[in-house]
């Protein structure tokens, strides 16, 4: 694609990055096939290739955004889809991150929606300020159909009970049992940690009892993912500044082996530290340090100092007749190119595992985005609910928090986290909600 920045643009280290991008874009179109929101819409604004000339012209021009361009830009689920089939490697992830927050510091929305973004912002990276709205919009919700507009949404989306907070997650050192294999940090999260903390507490079971102290950082909390993809730049550095800091303190102390993740869409983002912080003198180092360690929970599994889960014998009971349809949430198989080893480690523990058809579309929850365009982010769990369905699972295992949520409200069959699983069927509980 030919770009026509001015020369003073390109001395904006941004600019030059957004130029080089828009270079790779050879206009093939092949993103277009399995791209969510073309796929449903057909509108070639909202197909990656559409969405690039968009963001184009809109940093070419230097002006503030129109409404057309947030409109199709703000439809995007950065599913990152278009990357995996990309056969120019456009890095379009990081060329929608600055076009977000170009929008962000220059299109003046309307205050309703700008109201909802804010709260979003503020409230779901805060465990304790989340539970508190939670506990809330639980009281309201009986009340939902007098709700103005998209509060309405909100609130009949909000679970009928809340969970108990969990001790796991507060600052500590889980210790391995037996003999320490590895000294791991754990990233505890933010909605996570409220909507469901037994992910967290089975993460913690399963890595103790393969042989890793499992650390739950000082000062470590959200990743920063969710401000990052609503354009609010200085909040997200802030949140990566925080757990930076807290993980590299442990690194520079007794050592990390790793920063595992069980949320792919918190992974994704820790793993993307480096460039984050780049052009920051003070950080870039310690940032990249961070990005290099970190793991999804599926990648540290498979290391080879830990043992094989089948050496840990399996849970007496019907878990091989279970027959379970894996989910392969976005963040994890277009965001880190893990497809592989959640299945290999299900099927290890003695589960039947199924490939969903159409396994490449989103399931419409994309961090905000079935708050922010329900009606978008509904049609896609319906698409999405068909194919799971189609396959009549005993229950359906993912890795992502944000899709566990979204698919239970479209499903009869049990949705629960991967490690979940394999902490069940090495010797911990059985998931409470199968």
């Amino acid at each position: 694609m030919q770009t026509d920045f001015k020369p003073a643009q390109l001395t904006d280290p941004n600019v030059v990055e957004a130029d080089s991008i828009l270079r790779k874009c050879v206009h093939c179109g092949f993103c277009t096939a399995t791209c969510p929101t073309y796929v449903m819409l057909g509108d070639e604004l909202d197909s990656p290739r559409g969405r690039i000339y968009l963001i184009k012209n809109m940093l070419e021009g230097g002006a503030a955004p129109d409404a057309r361009t947030v409109r199709h830009i703000d439809r995007c689920l950065s599913c990152l889809s278009c990357m995996t089939t990309c056969p120019s490697g456009v890095d379009y992830m990081h060329l929608l991150d600055q076009a977000r927050a170009r929008i962000e510091a220059l299109f003046k929305r309307p205050w309703a929606e700008t109201w909802l973004r804010g709260l979003l912002a503020m409230v779901l990276p805060r465990p304790g300020l989340f539970r508190l709205a939670l506990q809330g919009a639980r009281l309201a919700k009986p009340f939902a159909a007098l709700a103005p507009g998209r509060l309405r949404g909100l609130l009949a989306m909000a679970p009928d009970k809340l969970p108990p907070a969990s001790g796991l997650d507060s600052p500590q050192i889980h210790k391995a049992q037996g003999q320490r294999k590895l000294r791991v940090a754990m990233l505890t999260g933010c909605a996570q940690r409220v909507l469901d903390p037994a992910i967290n507490a089975a993460t913690v079971r399963l890595l103790t009892r393969l042989g890793c102290d499992v650390v739950i950082a000082k000062g470590a909390g959200c990743c920063g993912a969710l401000t990052q993809h609503m354009g609010k730049v200085e909040e997200a550095t802030a949140a990566v500044r925080a757990n930076v800091a807290a993980w590299d303190r442990e690194l520079s102390g007794e050592g990390l082996d790793a920063v595992v993740i069980n949320a792919s869409g918190c992974g994704t983002t820790v793993k993307d530290y480096g460039h984050m912080l780049a052009d920051d003198p003070e950080w870039a180092a310690a940032g990249q340090r961070i990005a290099d360690l970190a793991v999804d929970i599926t990648e540290l599994l498979q290391r080879p100092e830990l043992p094989e889960l089948s050496a840990l014998g399996q849970t007496p009971g019907p878990i091989s007749d279970l027959k379970v349809a894996y989910h392969a949430a976005c963040s994890l198989q277009h965001g880190q190119k893990i497809i592989t080893p959640p299945k290999q480690l299900l099927a290890q523990a003695g589960f039947e595992v199924m490939q969903v058809p159409e396994g490449h579309l989103c399931c419409g929850s994309a961090g905000t985005y079935n708050l922010l365009q329900p009606e978008l982010a509904g049609r896609l769990l319906q698409r999405k609910a068909g194919n799971i369905n189609s396959l009549q699972p005993d229950l359906v295992a993912a890795g992502n928090i944000g899709c566990m949520i979204q698919l239970r409200s479209g499903l009869d069959v049990p949705v629960v986290h991967t490690v979940e699983l394999l902490d069940w069927a090495t010797g911990g509980p059985k998931p409470s909600n199968l």
